[in-house]
């Protein structure tokens, strides 16, 4: 156990090639990870994938995060390591018993009884022993060693990679599991050039339809109970179908752009999806709440990084299933409203099948979930690296194995049906997003208002300015704003 009576020489009297050579491989690694982003960055802007591009700019204010936290835990951790307590605090809301202190850090195959006098003797000497120098003087010990600072700086960072790794995996296979909807995308557009060419359309039974056969279960309560059950298990095989994907894009279609038929809704969905993945990528201050929230409540005995890993796994069935059941509810309501009807059958996008009446409240939810699997995958490994697969920390093999059962299903089932569910899910809600212009639209319509803006405040201020009732009203016009009657 490294302590503070083993810190050895300082620079001045380390050998030049041993700090020239060190600085060297820190500096090369530093600079190969800087040019690969910045590479990355160039590519992604050649593609035009400008949301790709905001996400990675997103990894990298999270990677600058975290060099400000090394840079604050190096210059503050001599000042940290002189807080001195009595050696009586430090007995108290442990990781690992005493019985694991005095026996190296590692597991004991006892029960976690009290310790003896032998344990606490053997403790109290060994925190003596880090505390020699300030705190020992004082007969206290030292509020955080340096090696536990720099074990807890580790687990900082590991924690921020894991979690955009795992957060850029979820998109890649999601994203190719999204791609492979593009022949259904190609087929409708097909087939609604072919229907221009054919006789009117013909008056059909709501039941006969593919979309409705598959997801209306009745009406009652007890149908409406097996439509929550269908949607729970809908979810594990077959989540999208291609009548589920055609019905749902010809209802946005006819609801938010109703005068251009011919519109591409699967790349409108993936460039959705594409703006989203910038939030998703970042670690705003509620997941580092938890963080803190997990490392308080993680004592000896309690088993929390066992019990939190079943978190992330049922809000993510909740929202597997919350997603099917949407797409079920549209189903229902065309069903309950109509026998027949001429035509295609047409969904009707609301907020109101969401939670809250929030579409948004979803993707917050899959954000906490993939942290908090990575945040267990990133916890397991760092124990593993620095204490070893025995440590008292790391817990008995029967809570291992769950927790990694646990977080490779999430991760699977979050990026090969959750994630594909949300992108087409949530598009069903009362407003689309600006992702549907392109980005060069998007750019002239936001200076297109500004300008607007612009003149309609200048118009006030020269109305208000004048004394004549009819003063300033030449080139009203310009202030009229377009505002899309659908969506933001």
């Amino acid at each position: 156990m490294a302590g503070g009576g083993e810190e050895g020489a300082t620079l001045e009297f380390t050998p030049t090639w041993i700090v020239a050579a060190v600085c060297t491989v820190i500096v090369a690694i530093s600079l190969l990870a800087e040019r690969f982003l910045h590479y990355t960055g160039t590519y992604l802007k050649k593609k035009n994938q400008k949301p790709l591009y905001e996400a990675l700019q997103k990894v990298k204010e999270e990677l600058m995060l975290l060099g400000f936290i090394s840079l604050l835990l190096t210059v503050l951790q001599s000042r940290i390591v002189k807080l001195c307590v009595s050696p009586n605090i430090m007995n108290h809301l442990l990781p690992c018993s005493l019985a694991d202190k005095a026996n190296g850090g590692k597991l004991s195959h006892g029960h976690d009884a009290p310790a003896t006098e032998h344990h606490r003797r053997l403790f109290a000497e060994a925190e003596n022993g880090l505390g020699e120098g300030h705190c020992g003087k004082q007969g206290k010990v030292p509020l955080l060693t340096l090696e536990a600072l720099h074990h807890l700086h580790i687990f900082i960072f590991v924690l921020a990679i894991v979690h955009v790794t795992f957060s850029v995996l979820t998109i890649v296979f999601g994203g190719a599991k999204i791609a492979q909807w593009k022949k259904w995308e190609d087929s409708a557009a097909k087939n609604e050039n072919n229907t221009r060419e054919a006789l009117a359309p013909k008056v059909t039974h709501v039941q006969q339809h593919e979309f409705i056969k598959n997801r209306f279960l009745g009406m009652g309560r007890v149908s409406a109970l097996f439509s929550w059950v269908h949607s729970f298990f809908k979810q594990f095989y077959a989540s999208v179908t291609k009548s589920d994907y055609l019905a749902l894009r010809l209802g946005f279609i006819m609801t938010h752009c109703r005068s251009n038929p011919k519109f591409n809704f699967h790349k409108y969905m993936v460039r959705a999806l594409e703006d989203d993945f910038k939030i998703v990528v970042g670690i705003s201050w509620y997941l580092w709440a938890f963080v803190v929230l997990f490392l308080l409540l993680n004592i000896n005995g309690w088993h929390t990084y066992f019990w939190i890993a079943f978190l992330p796994f049922f809000l993510l069935l909740a929202v597997g299933t919350k997603l099917e059941h949407v797409i079920s509810q549209l189903a229902h309501e065309v069903a309950e409203k109509h026998i027949a009807i001429e035509g295609e059958l047409v969904v009707t996008p609301s907020d109101d099948h969401f939670w809250f009446h929030r579409p948004q409240v979803v993707l917050t939810l899959i954000h906490f979930i993939l942290f908090q699997n990575a945040f267990e995958i990133a916890f397991f490994f760092w124990i593993l690296v620095t204490y070893g697969m025995d440590s008292c920390i790391m817990g008995r093999l029967g809570y291992i194995i769950p927790r990694l059962v646990i977080g490779i299903f999430v991760q699977l089932l979050c990026s090969y049906s959750t994630l594909p569910l949300y992108a087409l899910v949530t598009q069903m809600g009362t407003h689309f997003k600006k992702s549907i212009f392109d980005e060069h639209v998007q750019v002239g319509l936001a200076g297109w208002r500004q300008m607007a803006k612009k003149n309609k405040g200048l118009k006030g201020g020269s109305t208000a300015g004048s004394s004549h009732p009819n003063q300033g009203s030449t080139g009203g016009s310009t202030g009229i704003q377009m505002v899309p009657s659908n969506g933001s």
